[in-house]
């Protein structure tokens, strides 16, 4: 259905659950290495394979983290909390559940301020940031599509599994209506940006250390207007949960397809499934995963090899001491630091680029130029590839770029070409320019050389400068960069040629 006359029938009622790897250095329960890579099965012990007689011991640190994170959502931070079994099939979980928080979580009841690019400002409100440990990684091999559908086997890697996570859940979300979409993006956004500047998480989506289940339901606005009328509790419509998407980019898309598709059903007097959905990068769309589980379903019991954590009084506040500033305050200081116009600074917001551009800064490109790659080419490559700009190129080698740039050894033109070469993986924009012999030529006597040689081919240009049409010039400007393949500056060939004519 289209998206205005599905918004037109029914309203979006939103809600999200984004999961955030710590980088801890070590895993939730075992003294085991939190780095989820490598060979498979390597970063592993006992605790994670849940093999009989090995306990957990909850890692210091990742609490820490997680009240921190807590703090920075405006939660509360619980005294006592305490973990639970989260019991249901896991095939990457050796030992068949996994340790979570449940009904006493770290932190509970907060929120979150989040701003649209047409000024639109939310409050989300956060019922609970728990803590809790990741799942291994399943590969399937053969099929056609990734997954277990038509796979001949399947694969486990357990370095994943035992990884610190906090699971940040939302209450339901209302009144985004047409800028539902917008807001799903925007709000994973600036969860990112919070946990970057605490600096408890890489935040990196295309890895996964950032991943958000996105919930979505609609209801009709026959049915609100109708129960408004009687006095009535407002109906609430059978909700769908995107697992793991793990970009903003899908994030965005992925709400406004199961807008689109759920009010289709509803619209034809079909029922939505309470259900997990998967969703497809390349189709722009979501299917159909499991039944969605109720949580009486997942037979949540307190862990029995675990204490409860009741941090003090001091460390909370030590931690809230130490907080950064809030997205909203930082958002301010950067666009003073940096000089943007609000012009400027709203289109770096809109890009959902902040956190590349001012790491980029960090390394020290200037501002302008650090928001003119990201959200210009860089950006344009992203969008014909359909991915987010962040997974094309680190914000090292943009700073790296901009500094060959500012130095004189590259033009814009050579710089799209070496932007080009680092995409393609052929390594830092510096080992681009040497392969490809891409550096600005700044010795003059081979410029000379082309500028005689073009000259020799068009005798007459030098008296047609000589008698005041300068422009003439341009001719042999063309001549010479293309003889030298671009690597020439164009504003010092003009004055070579201009200096040959009054001569």
């Amino acid at each position: 259905m289209d998206y205005d006359k599905a918004l037109e029938l029914f309203e979006p009622v939103l809600g999200f659950e984004v999961h955030v790897e710590l980088n801890t250095k070590t895993k939730m329960f075992s003294d085991a290495p939190n780095y989820f890579g490598g060979e498979p099965n390597t970063n592993i012990t006992p605790v994670d394979l849940g093999l009989p007689g090995s306990l957990p011991v909850v890692n210091e640190q990742a609490v820490k983290y997680s009240i921190s994170l807590g703090l920075a959502l405006g939660c509360s931070i619980a005294a006592s909390s305490r973990f639970a079994r989260k019991n249901y099939f896991y095939p990457d979980l050796a030992k068949n559940y996994q340790i979570s928080q449940f009904d006493e979580p770290i932190a509970y009841e907060g929120s979150v301020e989040v701003e649209l690019a047409n000024g639109r400002v939310f409050q989300i409100p956060i019922e609970r940031a728990h803590m809790e440990e990741d799942a291994g990684k399943l590969t399937h091999v053969g099929g056609a599509t990734g997954r277990i559908q038509g796979a001949e086997y399947s694969l486990v890697d357990y370095n994943r599994a035992g990884v610190p996570l906090v699971e940040i859940v939302t209450h339901m979300i209302v009144g985004a209506e047409h800028d539902a979409p917008e807001l799903a993006k925007a709000y994973v956004s600036t969860i990112r940006d919070i946990v970057v500047s605490l600096g408890i998480s890489d935040a990196k989506m295309e890895r996964g250390n950032l991943r958000c289940d996105a919930n979505i339901s609609l209801r009709s606005r026959a049915s609100v207007a109708a129960a408004v009328a009687a006095g009535e509790p407002l109906p609430l419509g059978t909700r769908t949960e995107t697992k793991n998407v793990n970009s903003l980019r899908s994030v965005e898309r992925a709400i406004r397809y199961e807008i689109q598709r759920q009010a289709a059903i509803l619209d034809a007097g079909g029922t939505i499934t309470q259900e997990t959905r998967h969703w497809h990068e390349d189709t722009g769309q979501t299917s159909a995963g499991r039944p969605k589980s109720d949580a009486d379903d997942y037979r949540y019991f307190p862990e029995p090899d675990l204490l409860p954590v009741e941090p003090s009084a001091e460390l909370i506040e030590s931690l809230r001491l130490a907080l950064p500033e809030a997205p909203a305050v930082r958002r301010k200081r950067l666009k003073s630091d940096w000089g943007f116009s609000d012009l400027e600074f709203q289109d770096v917001q809109n890009s959902g680029l902040l956190v590349e551009i001012e790491e980029t800064v960090s390394f020290g490109a200037s501002a302008h130029q650090a928001r003119k790659w990201w959200t210009g080419e860089i950006a344009r490559v992203a969008n014909e590839r359909g991915v987010d700009a962040a997974t094309l190129i680190s914000p090292k080698d943009v700073s790296e770029l901009v500094a060959l740039i500012e130095n004189g050894d590259l033009t814009d033109r050579l710089a799209r070409q070496v932007l080009e070469g680092v995409i393609a993986g052929e390594g830092t924009p510096t080992a681009v320019v040497e392969a490809r012999g891409l550096k600005v030529v700044s010795d003059d006597g081979p410029l000379i050389a082309a500028i005689d040689e073009a000259l020799a081919a068009q005798p007459d240009v030098l008296e047609k400068i000589r008698d005041g049409k300068v422009q003439a010039a341009g001719a042999v400007i063309g001549a010479v960069m293309k003889a030298m393949k671009g690597t020439a500056d164009a504003a010092r060939v003009r004055e070579l040629v201009l200096e040959r004519a009054q001569q």
